[in-house]
């Protein structure tokens, strides 16, 4: 355990309710509700109003629709999100390189190297805390601890629009009444078997006998979740780390069953996905088709090849190819994902330079006519008239 708290950990709140509540005035104080809004549609966060009615992210559409029929649902629009986001990390940058980002509403920050500058690791954090107010317009709550996963933590439990500081001296008392539930790791089936030992809490788990714990999770388990509870945790803020993948994924309001339609889906979902590519400077090289049938099973199928690109129009012919290899003729299909792995730095090739694929120019023309139009400006003549879901 780190000798002074340094770790911050920065949780939006209600992030994309509280943009589109900024965004349009009208909403705010009124429960808003974002994600698919489609039948099979899912919750992708909920404005605190909304959560009053019992509304949460993953929850199905229907079901929130169901709890709060006056709420305001919108659907998802990921580049006024990811424009906010980049504001807030630009604030956090300000105050220290040491920013981790871990998905577009949080962040870790390490501010042990910024004190002498900005004051306490308290001050830091209220500092942040006015900043996005003052410059973004939306609200932050921040956890202040010795550790990443007790700052993590500390930010839950001051939400929303709050900051809650663990001295390392208090950690134990902290973590002591959480319910297990709230470890990494413990997910339904670890937490029930906890349960039949009467362990329940974090405290619980903290005096159980780390050999106890083996014969019931094994050995790698049992000293991770036993370190967790005493509030041991080494991992430093790393500032950036490359992505692993990048990938869409589309739930249909209802099940497809003509190959010429889940063909053009897959176009419309290769080409997002070599947009993100070309918009982050990477190439991939192993294109994976996800695809859900009607009865929930759910197929994968990856392919590797030699030469990586960042074009929809291969990503398509190799998710098309994988679509069309699949066991069966006639499949009803609920879900399709394509996912671009194995990712290499586009620059390393001086790919601007050397590249002269004819799709190469057309795409990122499209990709400069959608930045000053918006999406669906442009884009291939196939996907005329279907229904943009992005």
């Amino acid at each position: 355990m780190r000798e002074a708290p340094s770790i911050l950990h920065l949780d939006l709140d209600a992030f994309f309710a509280s943009v589109e509540q900024l965004a349009n005035p009208a909403l705010r104080g009124r429960p808003v509700v974002v994600g698919g809004l489609g039948n099979r549609g899912v919750v992708a966060a909920a404005s605190y109003e909304a959560r009053t009615f019992g509304i949460f992210s993953a929850m199905p559409m229907a079901r929130a629709r169901r709890a709060c029929p006056d709420a305001v649902f919108l659907a998802t629009r990921f580049d006024a999100y990811s424009d906010a986001s980049k504001q807030v990390m630009a604030v956090m940058r300000d105050v220290t390189p040491l920013v981790e980002p871990i998905s577009l509403d949080e962040a870790f920050l390490d501010v042990g190297g910024a004190v002498a500058l900005f004051g306490s690791p308290e001050t830091i954090a209220k500092k942040i805390r006015r900043e996005v107010v003052g410059e973004i317009g939306i609200t932050c709550s921040v956890g202040i601890a010795p550790t990443k996963f007790v700052a993590k933590l500390a930010s839950d439990g001051c939400k929303p629009d709050g900051l809650l500081h663990v001295p390392t001296e208090e950690v134990a008392s902290f973590l002591e009444p959480l319910a297990v539930g709230r470890l990494w790791g413990v997910g339904a089936k670890t937490g029930e078997l906890l349960g039949r030992l009467a362990i329940r809490t974090v405290g619980d788990l903290g005096r159980t006998p780390v050999t106890i714990l083996e014969r019931l999770l094994g050995e790698a388990a049992a000293a991770h979740l036993s370190e967790l509870a005493r509030g041991m945790d080494d991992r430093p803020v790393v500032p950036y780390e490359s992505p692993k993948s990048i990938g869409h994924e589309e739930t249909f309001d209802r099940d497809l069953d003509d190959e010429d339609e889940i063909l053009r889906e897959l176009l419309a979902l290769s080409g997002r996905v070599a947009a993100r590519l070309r918009e982050d400077g990477y190439r991939s090289r192993t294109v994976t088709l996800k695809v859900r049938l009607a009865n929930f099973t759910t197929l994968t199928r990856s392919r590797t090849q030699a030469d990586p690109t960042d074009l929809g129009a291969d990503l398509h012919r190799i998710a098309s190819e994988l679509y069309r290899g699949l066991p069966g003729t006639r499949r009803r299909v609920r879900l399709l994902g394509v996912q671009a792995g194995g990712l290499v730095s586009a620059g390393a090739q001086q790919l601007a330079l050397l590249r002269t694929e004819p799709w190469d120019d057309v795409e990122r023309t499209v990709d400069r006519i959608e930045r000053r139009f918006g999406p669906g400006a442009a884009g291939p003549a196939s996907l005329l008239g279907r229904t943009q879901r992005r």
